[in-house]
């Protein structure tokens, strides 16, 4: 499955391009920066780029997607007029997937109500040579990281976490559909260059600590938007020290603070586990090029002259962390988190525990939550609280169920769930005795953000290890600490629970009856791809209209959110996941999550045209009826969260024409950028409170938009008074051509059709 002719052709350009670039750059090179100049678009590029300020084109080697994003990157790509995809590219069926009552049924009802999605996805991918994961293959990072992922690599994916891939030495960034659709189409890929965080791993893990406590501390440390424009490099004794899949767990969740990807070194652990899911010959591959896998020496000796920002965490001394709730960088030593608990108000008892998802779904996390489990079932104690299962791929639910884990938590009481997102992104149908009580959950997947995994903001949703949850789960509390506290059996004697222990690959080697993967066709010009015009959920896309060549008056304001808003808050999933494919029905959850900052409540504000409250997109509409262009004020680090970039393109098809924030997530801004929208910053963000809820604005500049150069917002109250707020923006020449042409997709297509 796996390219190893592409793979190889990377590693043996790699030394003599790193070559080049050092007669260039004159300075000991990060892993980063070796990974992202073996990837220039223009191979004979002879430029040393300065981190946060020079774009960069480069030329990734694979692209992935998931079925969400996958249907409007792919509905994208239909219009670029290629006959095959540029690179190679997989499809895989993991978010439609509602986890209600247990694998197989969830499974074989989703395979039925998203048939119409499935079926889409399986002919595209077989007409433009994509590899298609079929629905129950599993999650897309794990099964990334099982299959295609090789270090000194680089992808993009159309998710988040496609981060997850850093595990294995890869620089793996998540993005929009719109710059997959360029990948793919045979373009190159922008990015600014990033900064570099160097975290250096000292000592080792043990006991109750694992590689998730790693990634939940440096949350604490560097918030969730700490990491915004950085890629963050591993290194270090403690980084050797840890397993690879460990390793993606940690880079995994990188996408909770912003961070553009996460990557460590090449080491035995990547090796071994390369070797155990069938990729020696890579290793060999790998092995011969196994300095320029690893940063240079005299980096890691003086890693303060070489990184941008430097942090140590030492694993020796690390406690195990729960962090939460509602955001994931509230980070809590375990040993703290009970006094935590009682000064919040937190609801104590615990109502359901779930382990798995892309984020800790591997092998070793299976066998470690298995070793708690055991105890209990060996104590006489059954789960206090409900507990779900979420196996990462079938190859590690085949290998797990093998090796008699998956039975083990049956016996507790758990419910394994379908190899899919399920919970992690709310695709479950929660039973509950009262939605309108506060309540706890604890999860060992990514993210938590209010409403996020149940669609009830009264849900305190927590995140930690798989053997913390698992610990927690059998006691039914969440002040439980398993280092120090001690349980109690049917029989009334006190238990304590032994540290968990966990195997890092499968003795008897990973093993699978049918992986789910089916293979592109050869020829897929006799293919064909049918929508149904009546379709509610999937549409073919109409090409957004250019700019009009002028600047912006009359606009009105839609909404000014208040605080936190990602893309959770712009554009739901849940429920709105099967509107994926249809612009138009989705776009009626564009921004229901946001809170109106002046009445406190979501999806509801004001129409002037008749004074009266609605729902957002309600009110949209009636604006673009009645052609009148709209703006989005936002708060902090705007459309945090997901790659989703419906975000973008709903408020984009609805006819918002400006969102102008105090700060932007970064794949959201690209997003924003990709679909023609323009995307601004406050120069001085204390002008977000200027902003009043009846006011009329006028974009002046555009006329001469150039890099660099701000924009004039002026501010008409309703007083008859006005003013003017300076507008920054980081377009590029380049991205300043997309938003001229109504999108970036607007020049493909043209670039395609002329040649």
């Amino acid at each position: 499955m796996f390219d190893f002719k592409m793979i190889k052709a990377v590693y043996d350009k790699m030394p003599q391009r790193l070559s080049e670039v050092r007669k260039y750059v004159k300075q000991p090179l990060t892993l980063t920066e070796k990974i992202l100049y073996a990837h220039l678009w223009n191979e004979n590029q002879s430029e040393k780029f300065e981190r946060g300020k020079s774009y960069v084109d480069f030329a990734p080697d694979r692209v992935a997607m998931q079925d969400a994003t996958a249907q409007m990157a792919l509905l994208q790509f239909m219009q670029a007029g290629r006959p095959k995809v540029a690179v190679p590219s997989t499809v895989h069926c993991d978010h439609l997937i509602l986890a209600k009552d247990g694998a197989d049924t969830d499974l074989s009802n989703s395979k039925i109500s998203n048939k119409e999605v499935f079926d889409f996805l399986s002919s595209v991918s077989n007409k433009y040579g994509i590899g298609f994961w079929k629905p129950g293959a599993g999650i897309i990072h794990q099964v990334i990281l099982e299959n295609y992922a090789f270090p000194g690599g680089m992808m993009i994916g159309t998710d988040s976490h496609t981060v997850n891939a850093g595990g294995l030495g890869m620089v793996a960034i998540g993005v929009g559909g719109a710059d997959a659709c360029d990948v793919m189409a045979g373009l190159p890929w922008e990015l600014k260059f990033p900064k570099i965080i160097g975290v250096k791993l000292t000592g080792k893990l043990s006991g109750w600590v694992s590689a998730k406590d790693v990634i939940l501390k440096l949350a604490g440390i560097l918030t969730v938007k700490g990491g915004t424009g950085y890629i963050i490099e591993y290194f270090g004794e403690g980084a050797n020290n840890i397993s690879c899949t460990g390793k993606g767990t940690i880079c995994n969740m990188g996408a909770e603070i912003g961070a553009t990807t996460s990557v460590f070194g090449y080491d035995e652990s990547m090796k071994n586990y390369l070797i155990s899911t069938g990729r020696e010959t890579l290793t060999n591959e790998a092995d011969k090029i196994k300095e320029h896998l690893n940063a240079d020496y005299e980096v890691y000796q003086n890693p303060e002259k070489y990184f941008d920002q430097l942090i140590e965490i030492n694993l020796s001394e690390l406690e195990p962390h729960i962090n939460g709730p509602f955001t994931p960088d509230a980070a809590w030593e375990i040993s703290k988190f009970a006094e935590a608990v009682k000064l919040n108000d937190w609801p104590a008892k615990l109502d359901v525990g779930l382990i798995g998802s892309c984020t800790n779904s591997s092998y070793e996390d299976i066998s470690r939550a298995a070793s708690v489990a055991k105890q209990a079932i060996e104590n006489g104690i059954t789960a206090k609280s409900e507990f779900t299962i979420t196996p990462g791929s079938e190859q590690v639910r085949y290998t797990v169920e093998r090796d008699g884990f998956l039975s083990i938590f049956e016996k507790m009481g758990g419910v394994i769930l379908a190899n899919a997102c399920g919970p992690c992104i709310g695709q479950w149908s929660r039973k509950t005795d009262d939605p309108n009580r506060k309540n706890s959950i604890i999860t060992s997947f990514n993210r938590n953000f209010a409403k996020r995994n149940d669609g009830n903001p009264n849900t305190h949703a927590f995140v930690a290890s798989p053997e913390i949850v698992t610990a927690l789960a059998i006691a039914g509390d969440i002040t439980f600490n398993p280092i120090k506290d001690f349980l109690t059996n049917e029989k009334g004697a006190k238990i304590k629970l032994k540290e968990p222990e966990g195997i890092e690959l499968p003795i008897k080697g990973f093993d699978v009856k049918d992986a789910g993967f089916q293979a592109p066709a050869e020829d897929g010009s006799n293919v064909q791809i049918i929508v149904a015009p009546e379709s509610n959920r999937l549409q073919l896309l109409d090409p957004f209209s250019a700019w009009e060549g002028t600047d912006l008056k009359g606009l009105k304001l839609l909404i000014k959110a208040k605080g936190k808003c990602t893309t959770d808050h712009i554009s739901m999933a849940g429920p709105w996941l099967k509107y994926r494919g249809h612009l138009d029905n989705i776009s009626n959850n564009m921004l229901i999550g946001a809170v109106n900052f002046f009445n406190e409540k979501t999806d509801s504000v004001k129409n002037q045209i008749n004074g009266l409250y609605d729902s957002v997109p309600a009110v949209q509409r009636q604006y673009k009826a009645n052609g009148i262009g709209t703006i989005v004020i936002g708060d902090e680090n705007y459309g945090e969260g997901s790659s989703r970039e419906h975000a973008a393109m709903e408020p984009r098809h609805l006819g918002v024409r400006i969102i102008l924030t105090k700060s932007f997530a970064r794949i959201h801004e690209t997003n924003l950028k990709k679909q023609g929208m323009l995307a601004l910053t406050f120069a001085n963000k204390s002008d977000y409170d200027l902003i009043e809820e009846d006011d009329t604005f006028d974009l002046n500049g555009l006329t001469k938009f150039e890099p660099g150069k701000q924009l004039d917002l002026v501010v008409h109250h309703n007083n008859n008074t006005s003013i003017v707020i300076k507008c920054n923006h980081t377009y590029n020449q380049h991205q300043i051509e997309w938003f001229k042409a109504g999108g970036a997709l607007n020049i493909i297509r043209k670039q395609v059709s002329d040649n």
